[in-house]
């Protein structure tokens, strides 16, 4: 007999993203620059480092299952109430929880192709079917067309990031606030803010606007710069909240985790300095883009989206060259927007050998003649 589910042994052994460290294992090489997984090289707050190492002494105790005054200090932070928040392992875990709660065999989840893939890495595991929509033409998820691919599949769920990933872009409060309108009663919105720290502000509805069918999610792994920490946090309504209590890992927020997020929150100052920076950073990106002939999208994140004036085939020929030059960056995997390279932003040093790299990758790779002569 088999020992396990047939929806479990109907899964590919595979994960969402190949990591850094198992690239550098499998080429071989060490990167010089670590510009791929759209982490904050300008790092945490003093603070939360003191704070984690004071806690990690005491790290022989398990951390808060209730994360009672992590959950306050949010609360206090967006003037809302700790029943509307739950705190958990990144926003990639407390996603697997909601999608654990709400989409089974059968289900039908919403989401736009080429979006955020752990979404449909949990989706697959859990046995419910991933519908996707395109993106706009000016790479743009697109708000209409998912409201209505929802509304004619009955979807249990329906993904949508704002700023979004991979492409960087966004879209104003207003529309989102429409979309939160309009969507049906028996669809959740997961509605995934990991990059709001970055955004415009009029970007973000009020964290004070809640239906029982909306969640949104935060995190500490952009702006705050701790994401090899594992600490985001959810929120909603209190009686959708709730339901995470039943499904979640009570002690998958460590102590360590926690003291290190309280700190965070309470040094606003430094966030604030970090957001200058980033911006500063994104910019230069955006420069080094332009003068290497491709085309930047405009961005909310950490991160740049450029356009390679080619196809698939061509924008994956450049991202491996750049990878064998120590320079680790990713690409977006899906059409059409798979013919951009995605670079998160760095410090001056970590610019200066991405743009060594594109250039030598530019050199050696050939572009599809069609384009040379649209161009």
């Amino acid at each position: 007999m088999p020992l396990f589910t047939p929806l479990a042994r109907s899964l590919p052994a595979t994960v969402p993203f190949v990591g850094p460290e198992a690239l550098e294992r499998r080429m071989g090489i060490r990167f010089a620059a670590r510009l791929g997984a759209n982490e904050s090289v300008f790092g945490p707050s003093p603070k939360a480092v003191a704070a984690m190492a004071e806690a990690a002494a005491g790290s022989w105790a398990y951390g808060d299952p209730e994360l009672h005054d992590l959950k306050h200090a949010i609360a206090e932070h967006h003037g809302i109430g700790p029943e509307n928040i739950v705190a958990g392992e990144g926003i990639d875990g407390l996603l697997g929880y909601l999608i654990r709660l709400a989409a089974g065999p059968g289900d039908t989840v919403v989401t736009s192709r080429g979006a955020y893939p752990t979404v449909n890495y949990h989706v697959a595991g859990n046995g419910a079917a991933l519908d996707f929509v395109p993106y706009r033409a000016d790479d743009h998820e697109d708000l209409d067309a998912l409201l209505e691919r929802a509304r004619r599949t009955r979807a249990k769920l329906l993904y949508f990031a704002n700023p979004d990933n991979p492409t960087g872009s966004w879209h104003d409060g207003a529309a989102v606030e429409r979309l939160i309108t309009e969507l049906p009663e028996e669809t959740i919105l997961a509605l995934d803010e990991a990059y709001g720290d970055l955004a415009p502000a009029s970007a973000l509805p009020p964290m004070s606007l809640m239906r029982p069918n909306l969640v949104r999610f935060r995190t500490f792994s952009k702006a705050y710069g701790m994401a090899g920490v594992r600490i985001g946090y959810a929120v909603g309504e209190a009686a959708t909240i709730a339901e995470f209590d039943k499904v979640r890992n009570h002690f998958g927020v460590s102590c360590i985790a926690q003291a290190g997020a309280l700190a965070a929150l309470s040094d606003q100052a430094h966030l604030r300095e970090t957001i200058g920076a980033i911006k500063a950073a994104r910019t230069e990106l955006s420069h080094i883009a332009s003068r290497c002939g491709l085309t930047p999208l405009p961005s909310a994140t950490n991160f740049v989206a450029m356009d390679c004036g080619g196809d698939g085939v061509y924008a994956r020929r450049l991202l491996d060259a750049i990878l064998r030059r120590g320079v680790f960056i990713r690409m977006p995997g899906a059409e059409p927007l798979d013919r951009m390279i995605r670079v998160t932003v760095g410090r001056p040093e970590d610019h200066a050998l991405f743009e060594r790299a594109l250039a030598e990758a530019l050199a050696e790779v050939d572009k599809p003649e069609a384009v040379q002569v649209a161009g």
